[in-house]
């Protein structure tokens, strides 16, 4: 009998050590407290590569702000982004808000309770609709993410690696037949709780684990070894380092000029000081040089660096340089027809900004403090 098969064999026991721990164990989180479908469709978008202690802080505002999908689509894509700055993820924030205006448009402001219908949905793949549709309408669909997945590989000490498809959809299968039909919602919240408080990354906590007599990565003298040798993973590719030249340009009227970001692709609509990358050889001031005339057709003269801002994204790392600079010729125009525009300081705040740019108000002493946001 393979792992797989020696875990599936015990399903009806796994259920019940999962019940039963849950109900001692479970974490009391704000949509829990409520079966609003759009509440926990709200929440499973936020929660997406983002931890609870990060991501409730926001779903308490964002509930509070657009209390209803209606709300939602009916907010302007800016008023949203400007919520969800510092959140990361920008992609995120404009599915939600494309979503919300869908399922005012396709299914008159009501959440669909049918998968196909839920994963045509912009942001919502196979993980968000099956938790949308177990929890808040307790159909027999199993999430299968990190947590679920470190889980299900100890239990059977699942030797492959876990990032193909072809693997991916072993455990989905796997996951799905150990499911509990009669309480699907309760089984994928019990599963991911207790991925995250007992069966964690590193250092798990096995002895307290109410699941410890099925797992076969805790038997002593398991040939496959033991829990953090599992779920096996490829080794990380060395993360790339990129030097990022903006320039802070003010006019004579003390004011800023921001640009906005194309709404396609990475920190889509938020707005930021203009600049990009350092090529290769090119001095730092002379990049930002380069980058405006590039951007927005305008020269200007390089002035007074401020202090560097190192910032990690999710497959990158960067430095950011910026400079005190001044127009010496041309009219700020965006060459990619993107919105520019001139900010009082005052206003800076209405705006939203990645967290790399937003960390420069603090130098520039515009009188914004850095939010206290993940």
């Amino acid at each position: 009998m393979n792992g797989i098969a020696h875990v599936v064999a015990r399903k009806e026991l796994i259920q019940i050590g999962l019940k039963t721990w849950f109900e001692r164990n479970a974490r009391d989180l704000p949509w829990r407290n409520s079966k609003d479908p759009y509440l926990i469709y709200l929440s499973e978008i936020i929660l997406q590569q983002t931890r609870i202690d990060q991501g409730t802080p926001y779903f308490l505002r964002f509930a509070n702000e657009f209390p209803n999908i209606e709300s939602l689509a009916a907010a302007t894509l800016d008023r949203v982004l400007k919520e969800w700055e510092g959140l990361g993820y920008y992609s995120r924030a404009r599915n939600l808000h494309r979503s919300a205006s869908l399922i005012v448009e396709l299914y008159d402001g009501v959440i669909p309770a049918d998968f196909e219908q839920l994963r045509s949905l912009p942001g919502i793949g196979d993980y968000t609709a099956a938790a949308i549709l177990s929890i808040a309408f307790r159909k027999p669909y199993a999430v299968l993410d990190s947590n679920v997945i470190r889980i299900l590989t100890r239990l059977s000490a699942f030797s492959n690696e876990v990032s193909s498809s072809l693997t991916r959809k072993t455990l989905q299968v796997f996951a799905t037949d150990l499911l509990d039909h009669k309480a699907p919602g309760r089984h994928n919240e019990s599963i991911m709780d207790l991925g995250a408080l007992v069966c964690r990354p590193k250092n798990p906590d096995c002895i307290h684990c109410p699941l410890n007599q099925f797992c076969l990565a805790c038997k002593s003298g398991h040939p496959f070894g033991r829990p953090m040798d599992f779920p096996v993973k490829k080794k990380r590719a060395r993360v790339p380092h990129y030097d990022i030249a903006v320039g802070i340009v003010l006019n004579q009227n003390e004011e800023f000029l921001i640009q906005r970001r194309a709404e396609e692709g990475m920190l889509g609509g938020l707005w930021e000081f203009p600049g990009g990358k350092r090529e290769s050889g090119e001095m730092l001031h002379e990049s930002c040089r380069r980058e405006l005339r590039e951007e927005l057709g305008i020269d200007v003269a390089v002035g007074e660096a401020l202090p560097p801002v190192n910032h990690a994204y999710s497959h990158f790392k960067i430095t950011m340089y910026a400079f005190h600079c001044s127009i010496q010729s041309g009219v700020p125009i965006s060459k990619k027809g993107l919105p520019v525009r001139w900010v009082a300081r005052d206003k800076m705040s209405d705006y939203a900004f990645p967290k790399a740019n937003r960390a420069l108000f603090e130098t520039l002493k515009i009188g914004v403090p850095l939010p206290e946001r993940g």
